[in-house]
């Protein structure tokens, strides 16, 4: 007996291995990108429901008030208040919900700006900020802290001297401060 061959036979058409190599393997393609991408939208979601709670925080525009601005002659002559510190009154008003540091100021009104804590009319020490809190008020005068302006122009009563306060979050803030008469904030 002698074997013969089926021409009938099913023999897989040409390309056709090819084709389903490339098939499996964009399956396997898509089952190896389907977990990244699953744990993404998770995350995702997870972070805006977060974030919606209140547990992301919340971008608040710190707002600082200046109510009060004075910069008192140190006598009624010009001579005799130029070359030393004039003290600077300052009522300041935190509006937002979150604290803030005045750290520096300057005025192109005297040879630089000081900021002291303590008491004692200027002989306070020199303070690398002033804290301001949440929603509170803050004066600064002669009596506690203080802004010094060192060695200021001529002062006239009635006329103006620009502050130039610098906050850690409100950023710059600049004031016009009154020149008021001798004894008087």
């Amino acid at each position: 007996m002698t074997a013969t061959a089926d021409s009938t036979s099913t023999a897989p058409p040409p390309g056709a291995a090819t084709r389903g190599a490339a098939h499996g393997a964009a399956r396997e393609l898509a089952r190896a990108g389907a977990a990244p991408l699953i744990c993404s939208l998770i995350l995702v979601v997870v972070l805006a429901v977060w974030v919606i709670i209140g547990g992301g925080g919340s971008l608040t525009r710190i707002r600082i008030r200046v109510t009060q601005a004075a910069v008192p002659m140190l006598s009624f002559t010009d001579h005799a208040s130029n070359g030393r510190t004039a003290p600077v009154y300052l009522t300041l008003r935190n509006l937002s919900g979150n604290g803030d540091v005045l750290v520096s100021a300057s005025s192109p009104d005297a040879a630089r700006v000081e900021l002291t804590s303590g008491r004692g009319g200027g002989s306070g020490r020199s303070a690398p900020g002033l804290p301001i809190p949440a929603r509170a008020t803050v004066s600064l005068s002669p009596f506690g802290e203080d802004l010094i302006l060192v060695s200021p122009g001529p002062l006239v009563a009635g006329e103006q001297v620009q502050l130039v306060l610098r906050f850690r979050y409100a950023g710059v803030v600049t004031v016009e401060a009154t020149v008021t008469p001798p004894g008087t904030p």
